[in-house]
């Protein structure tokens, strides 16, 4: 697929521009409490060997039985990601040998996958958005983990992660810089978090890319791909992906030929490094898997899937800005993690009026609580205001009880010690001052005191806001700004 791509996202080579393109293999692991193919525990973090059943140790005459939950796992993936659901699959044997593969073979899925075509839908900082094509997702088993720091003479092979579910989720290639690479890994991980069928934690390997980059003149034919293999950070991938594309172009421009092979990434030097040449498929000798029937399930499991699935990420988004008149900025800002959207949705809950109060609430859960909790480091689930609290304070902001100006010393209040914003505000005579006659008292003193302002303001309207200060001032902040700015408008005549 030709894809016109804009001059900023083009490389200045001494040859001329080039222009990258780039294709992700996510692995992403299935959220389930067994294995693939056998009964034993995913559980992160045991000690080694010990989540090891004899199907995932390969012994002889050990059978692999599919785990039905991780089959619908990977059918709801492909749904969140609007994609073919292929009724009949099969299981094939990869053939490799590693020595954390006890098998001989990986147990994948090569021309019949589970999920066929689909796409993600990006958004990038410039606010525009691109459309990633989705190849195909299959599942596929872990391999163990070797360990080749505890002794100067061998290598540990822990067997905890073998059999484990991994979805590989094959994009096209129709990323064309790092900031669209990143954006994707990124967005492919709110989807499977809003589906619960991957957690999505990098640090612990539970999602993992590998990156095939080339070059080529726009728009010209594709080049010789590598492949940057088992990163595990949305920064790094960029960062190799960057580093990548300029070796690249340094060798063709220099004369040489890109050999296609497998890289790693250093991230304490920020580059690449040769791993190994890059395999065919036809290496693999791939067969289908004769302990293994093909995959086979109705129109009406997959509707049933479909019909329990949970908002996701873009249809969130697309409601709040409906609803609540939030831009599409903001609403990309609130949906971005589950967790993010669910806090809003549940201050929401809390309030009387969420039509009045809905873009105020948001304003709040963006620039005061996750600015707050940015700024101390925090997530969102060690956040000292809760839901409900924070809820209260909108209300009261949108009911005319308190002014923007109190609710921040209030928020400040209940992030310290806590309590209910209503009661504080009764108990601490927060309340704002909405009497006319006590605030009109007010501005007749400020004017009769400052006659030269007066004046000023007559021949210059931009001048009110001076007074407004010297009334809010006079007031502790706790005259409403609304009745005082109407109320200077018709003394001064303005």
């Amino acid at each position: 697929m030709n894809v016109a791509v804009k001059p900023s996202k083009l490389i200045k080579g001494a040859t001329g521009d080039w222009e990258m393109v780039i294709g992700l293999e996510v692995h992403a692991q299935v959220t389930s409490n067994s294995k693939l193919f056998s009964g034993a525990s995913t559980e992160f973090g045991g000690a080694p060997n010990s989540h090891v059943s004899l199907v995932d140790a390969a012994m002889p005459g050990m059978l692999p039985v599919i785990n039905e939950f991780c089959v619908a796992q990977a059918v709801r993936t492909g749904l969140g990601l609007n994609a073919q659901i292929n009724l009949r699959s099969v299981f094939d044997r990869k053939n490799y040998f590693y020595p954390d593969l006890p098998q001989g073979y990986q147990i994948s899925q090569y021309k019949s996958p589970i999920v066929g075509e689909g796409e993600v839908v990006v958004e990038l900082a410039d606010g525009e958005t691109a459309t990633v094509g989705i190849e195909r997702l299959h599942l596929e088993q872990d391999a163990g983990k070797s360990l080749h720091d505890r002794s100067s003479t061998l290598s540990y092979v822990d067997l905890n992660r073998s059999g484990v579910a991994l979805m590989e989720i094959v994009s096209k290639p129709d990323i064309r810089s790092s900031e669209q690479a990143k954006a994707y890994v990124t967005k492919l991980r709110s989807i499977l978090r809003y589906l619960g069928t991957c957690d999505g934690d990098m640090e612990k390997g539970s999602l993992r890319a590998d990156v095939n980059v080339s070059v080529r003149k726009p728009g010209g034919p594709l080049g010789t791909r590598c492949e940057i293999k088992n990163m595990n950070s949305i920064a790094f991938i960029g960062q190799a992906i960057e580093y990548e594309a300029r070796r690249q172009i340094e060798i063709i421009e220099d004369g040489g030929a890109i050999d296609q092979e497998t890289r790693l990434f250093d991230p304490n030097k920020g580059e690449t490094r040769s791993m190994r040449s890059k395999e065919e498929a036809h290496d693999y000798r791939y067969f289908p898997d004769p302990d293994l029937l093909p995959l086979e399930f109705s129109e009406a499991y997959v509707a049933d899937l479909r019909a329990n699935l949970p908002e996701l990420p873009d249809q969130k988004k697309a409601r709040f800005i409906a609803d609540f008149g939030l831009s599409p900025y903001d609403a990309s800002v609130l949906v971005a993690e589950r967790e993010s959207a669910d806090f809003f949705e549940a201050v929401l809950a809390g309030l009387a009026d969420k039509a009045r109060d809905g873009k105020l609430a948001a304003n709040w859960v963006i620039n005061e609580l996750f600015g707050r909790l940015n700024k101390e480091g925090r997530d969102i689930s060690g956040s000292p205001v809760s839901a409900g609290q924070l809820g209260s304070i909108v209300e009261l902001i949108g009911e005319g009880t308190i002014s923007g100006k109190i609710a921040k010393d209030l928020f400040e209040i209940v992030w310290q010690e806590g309590g209910d914003p209503r009661a504080l505000v009764e108990s601490r005579g927060m309340k704002q001052v909405t009497d006319l006659g006590a605030i009109e008292r007010v501005v007749d003193d400020i004017m009769s005191a400052n006659p030269d302002k007066v004046a000023q303001a007559k021949a210059k309207p931009a001048m009110i806001g001076w007074f407004v200060g010297q009334v809010m001032k006079s007031s502790g902040g706790k005259a409403n700004p609304q009745v005082v700015n109407d109320l200077l408008k018709s003394k001064l005549g303005i």
